[in-house]
């Protein structure tokens, strides 16, 4: 995501659904200059992600071992990220956990101006 392999204003709308979760969070600004950078003018972002203040570490899942990161987010904070990364935020909004989930999620659509 730091990176990606498109051309300038090449896409028209881009879904980050539970991605930006293993950004360390000092890294979110720069993935979303370049989600700026991928998008033509009017083009829609929108993120999904696991609200809440902890990082952690997977080694293993169902006995396979790996290395995985992941940073939860907290909505006003990423809202505020996209706003200087250049986009107008249209819609935050939070869904409460249920029995079967750890945390809160966090949902957040922007656009790149027209102009």
């Amino acid at each position: 995501m730091l990176g990606l392999e498109l051309a300038d204003a090449s896409l028209g709308g881009l879904l980050a659904y539970y991605s930006i979760i293993h950004i360390p969070w000092e890294q979110r600004g720069q993935v979303f200059a370049e989600f700026y950078r991928v998008l033509a003018p009017g083009g829609q972002v929108m993120l999904v992600f696991q609200v809440g203040d902890e990082r952690g570490r997977r080694t293993e899942f169902f006995g396979t071992p790996l290395s995985l990161d992941w940073y939860r987010q907290q909505p006003d904070e990423v809202a505020e990220l996209l706003r200087e990364a250049g986009f107008e935020v249209s819609m935050t909004a939070v869904r409460e956990r249920d029995d079967t989930e750890k945390t809160a999620q966090g949902y957040l659509m922007a656009r790149k101006p027209s102009a």
